[in-house]
Order: C-alpha cells, then sequence, then structure tokens
C-alpha cells in the first residue's frame, strides 16, 4: 500500500512543479514535514526573475545579472539553461493561474531589484511566493494520481536494491514508504542559525539524509545573508524586507540617518545582497554602530501601500509605519547557494536520487544569488528532472520494491536538552557575514562531537531527534568546507609573503 513510482520530499515550488510534470500515469506521493504552505516558497515575496515576452531584455544580459552576481563562480551551462528557459516555466505557471500584477495597459509589471540590469522581476504584490505555492498546490490536488502526506516528518532514507526507503513519522506512527524514484526538495537549512528569514521546517533534513546516502554536496559554505531583514532581536525567524523595496527607490542609513552606500560600491542600494551585507558590516565596524535602517518615506504613501500591502501591514504590527517611519534592519541569515550536487537534470551523484531547489546545488547561483532568481531555478530543473524520470521510467524494471528495515527506537531516551540551541550559538558566532577564523576552528570541533553523539547514541526518533541530526550535520559540513577554504587562503597569503621576502631581502 505503501509503495510508489515517485516520493518527493518537501511541498513547497520544487516539488509541487517536480509532480505537475511527472506522467500522469505514475504513483507519485508529496510529503510535507508540517502544514502545506509552511516553506520557504510562500515566504518569498519579491518575484521571479525572467525573460518572457520581454522586448528590451535578453536570456543573454540576465545570464551576465547572473555571472556578475555571483562572482563568476556560476556554473555556465546551468546558468545559461536558467536564463534561457525561464520563459516555458513563466508561461506555464499563468497558464496554471498564477497571477503577476500588470500595467495598466494590460502588460506584466516587472519590477528591478538589486544586482539585475533591466526590470525583468514578474511579481504579484509583494507576496509573490505565496501566490505561486497555492495556485500550483491547488492545481496538484486535483491530480488523480498524486498523493500528499501532511504533517510528515521524514525520519530517514534509505537507497535499497530497486529504489528508496523511506522512514515517515505521521500521528506518532513510523511508516515505510517505498519508490523508485525519490526527489529532495526540502528546501534550506536557515535554523542552523540563530536567527533567519526561512520557516520553522529549514532545518536542512534533506541535505543531511543525502549525505548520509552517498550523495556529493556542494559548495554549502556558500550562504547568503540578506541585508534587510527586520532587525528582530527576540525573535528567530526574521520578518523579511523584500529586495523590491530597495528596488523601488528605498535607501540604506545608518544610525545618524545618514546613506552610506556611495562609501562602499558605485550601486548604491542597487548592489547584489552580499555586497549590501559586507558594506553594513563594514560601516559597523567604522561607526561603532549596529543600528541602521531602510527608509522609503519619500515615496507616495498610496504607491507604497499599494505596492508592497503585506510588508506595509506586517510593519504596522511591529509598531512601525513604513510610510513615515525608517525602519531598523540589519542582515540575516537567508539562503543556501550550495547544497546537493546534481547535474544539469537535478540528478544527484545517487543514481535515481533528484534534488530540487534551494537544498540542490545547481550552480547556477556562484557564490551568491541573484534576487529572485530562486524561484525560477525551483521550477526550470524541476520540469528537468520531470523529463528525466518520465524518460527512464520506460525501461525501467518492473520488480517488486523492495523495503529497509528501519529500527525502532520508541523506548530510548530523548536527545540531550539544548544541542539545537549551541548549534545555532556555534554558527552565529563562527560564520556570519563576516566569518571568525578562529571560531571557526573551534566550532568545527564541537560540531563533530555533537555529531558524532548523536549518530552513535541511542535516542527516541522523533522530531527533535531529526531535527538535531541534521542540524548538526549541516552546520558539520559547512564549518569543514569554510575550514578548509580558510587554510588554503593561509596558505596561498604564506606563499605570496614567502615570495615577497625572497625578492626583496
Amino acid at each position: 500500500m505503501n509503495n510508489y513510482d515517485v516520493i518527493i520530499a518537501g511541498c513547497g515550488v520544487a516539488g509541487l512543479y517536480t509532480a505537475i510534470n511527472l506522467s500522469d500515469d505514475m504513483n507519485i506521493l508529496i510529503t510535507s514535514k508540517m502544514e502545506l504552505t509552511l516553506c520557504n516558497t510562500a515566504l518569498a515575496q519579491g518575484g521571479i526573475a525572467g525573460v518572457y515576452n520581454s522586448p528590451d531584455d535578453s536570456p543573454e544580459l540576465h545570464k551576465q545579472d547572473t555571472l556578475v552576481a555571483g562572482g563568476f563562480e556560476n556554473d555556465i551551462e546551468t546558468t545559461s539553461i536558467l536564463c534561457e528557459e525561464a520563459k516555458i516555466d513563466i508561461e506555464k505557471i499563468i497558464s496554471l493561474g498564477v497571477e503577476f500584477d500588470k500595467t495598466h495597459n494590460g502588460d506584466f509589471h516587472r519590477t528591478l531589484e538589486g544586482g539585475h540590469g533591466k526590470h525583468r522581476i514578474f511579481h504579484h504584490k509583494d507576496t509573490t511566493g505565496f501566490e505561486i505555492e497555492t495556485k500550483l498546490l491547488e492545481y496538484v490536488k486535483t491530480l488523480p494520481n498524486v498523493e500528499i502526506l501532511e504533517n510528515a516528518l521524514i525520519c530517514d532514507i534509505k537507497k535499497t536494491q530497486t529504489g528508496f526507503s523511506f522512514d515517515i513519522l505521521k500521528d506518532d506512527i513510523h511508516g515505510t514508504y517505498n519508490s523508485r524514484y525519490a526527489v529532495i526538495a526540502t528546501g534550506g537549512i536557515g535554523r542552523v542559525y540563530e536567527r533567519t528569514t526561512n520557516s520553522a521546517i529549514a532545518t536542512g533534513d534533506g541535505i543531511a539524509f543525502a549525505y548520509n546516502m552517498g550523495a556529493e554536496i556542494k559548495n554549502i559554505s556558500y550562504i547568503q545573508f540578506h541585508p534587510t531583514a527586520f532587525n528582530d532581536k527576540y525573535n528567530r525567524e526574521c520578518f523579511l524586507i523584500s529586495e523590491a523595496v530597495r528596488g523601488e527607490g528605498a535607501y540604506l542609513k545608518n544610525f545618524r540617518g545618514e546613506r552610506f552606500m556611495q562609501n562602499y560600491d558605485k550601486r548604491l542600494e542597487l548592489a547584489p545582497r552580499d555586497v549590501v551585507s559586507h558594506s553594513i558590516m563594514f560601516e559597523t565596524s567604522k561607526t561603532q554602530s549596529s543600528t541602521f535602517y531602510i527608509d522609503i518615506t519619500h515615496k507616495e504613501p498610496e504607491f507604497i501601500k499599494n505596492r508592497f500591502p503585506m510588508i506595509y501591514e506586517k510593519l504596522l504590527d511591529l509598531g512601525y509605519d513604513m510610510t513615515k517611519d525608517m525602519i531598523p534592519v540589519f542582515p540575516c541569515q537567508h539562503y543556501l547557494m550550495g547544497g546537493i550536487k546534481v547535474d544539469k537534470n537535478a540528478e544527484t551523484t545517487v543514481d535515481n536520487l533528484f534534488a530540487c531547489g534551494e537544498c540542490s546545488c545547481t550552480g547556477v547561483h556562484g557564490n551568491n544569488r541573484l534576487a529572485s532568481n530562486s524561484l525560477l531555478e525551483a521550477l526550470v530543473f524541476p520540469r528537468r528532472a520531470a523529463a528525466i524520470i518520465n524518460e527512464r521510467r520506460k525501461t525501467k524494471s518492473n520488480a517488486p520494491l523492495v523495503s529497509y528495515e528501519f529500527a525502532s527506537n520508541d523506548s530510548a531516551p530523548h536527545i540531550p536538552k539544548g544541542i539545537r540551541t549551541e548549534i545555532r550559538k556555534i554558527m552565529q558566532t563562527a560564520y556570519f557575514v563576516m566569518p571568525d577564523i578562529d571560531a571557526l576552528f573551534e566550532g568545527y570541533d564541537r560540531l563533530n562531537q555533537i555529531k558524532e553523539i548523536l549518530y552513535t547514541g541511542r535516542f527516541k526518533i522523533d522530531r527533535d531527534f531529526v531535527e538535531a541530526k541534521s542540524l548538526a550535520t549541516v552546520a558539520y559540513l559547512i564549518l569543514q568546507e569554510a575550514n578548509k577554504t580558510a587554510t588554503e587562503n593561509a596558505e596561498i597569503d604564506a606563499a605570496k609573503w614567502a615570495e615577497y621576502e625572497l625578492n626583496n631581502y
């Protein structure tokens, strides 16, 4: 009863769009860790970047902006695919009922965001992600071959002779679910930090599962810190002030109420996110103050309310009127550019295991994601993954699925208290916008110890354990990669200094 052709882990746009593009004669299961719309997709405000019926823009220009933002560390082939195929998926989701804002003449309204040289961001007010998520979810629910399992915690995934076995905890009962193909679309890793813009489910579970199955993990230390999260020192989830606010002309100001971006980058507030975040940290050091604001009060109040209705209402709840007040902001963990290494069709280094969306590393983002490319990536590559699965299934054996025997630890003790809190503190201290080299090495050693405790100890397999194990694994991998980079850079610097001394003394 629990056998499927494809199991998709994750109910955000990447997971839903994979299901939409799979053949309708396949038996498909989509799992949602908590409620269906609790995902990073639903939180995406700004929009979706892409060239679609855009006479003054081109995929090549979009590609160049993506490469510049990514420090030219992007994968050229997948970046070309992303930009050239954007029109296919933007057109398709419109046909599925997704509504984007339009101008008075009926054309789509395209806004500007940091790092973009053209107005190419399609949006639905300031709730684009929620619009896409709900419309795709509504469509998927009509598909008779797709089952959605809500509030279902994946505890583990194992590779078998015939495919994959999933240990899923639903209503406090563990069940084994099998499939020939598996798609991991579990989103980001934000909860590995003390403060993040991510939703509560973003604990890196899918990355940990893939790593434990032997999948290659790439560029996991490439983490984006959004420069304009609401400066909330009391909540773990920080409300995001969209990139589009700066795109519509907002200014960044320091504690004196002075603009400062002109001191760091000629693109001012429209520089890419990593540049703005680093500029804020430099300004913090210079002024000895971590108080910063985003200010759009010079724009017409009705324009602000109509363009950013959700942000406006949310800030009112927090005690700020963005038509009159400067809004306190500070960098916050936002997005992961690396993750599970995949090819141009979203397949991992494990046969028939695919990864899509933020948990994957397609290489399109380089070392810094260009604004609004995330929703686009979560459409283009799931479609390509589905095409490969559709084709491969035609010649796949129909042998009975093998089921893995998962251990049951219901009588085991709960994990020690405070593990997740310690992991978050280590990451916030060691690897924020400007990494602390000493803390990197100390944090890595401690994370190695925590990971060993969770992997070798016998604990009750519940949400706390699964998430702690995922956070420990992801944090360990991030600092492992960051330490390697720091060591290599130190060796390069030492070599340069040795060469300098040799030539000058």
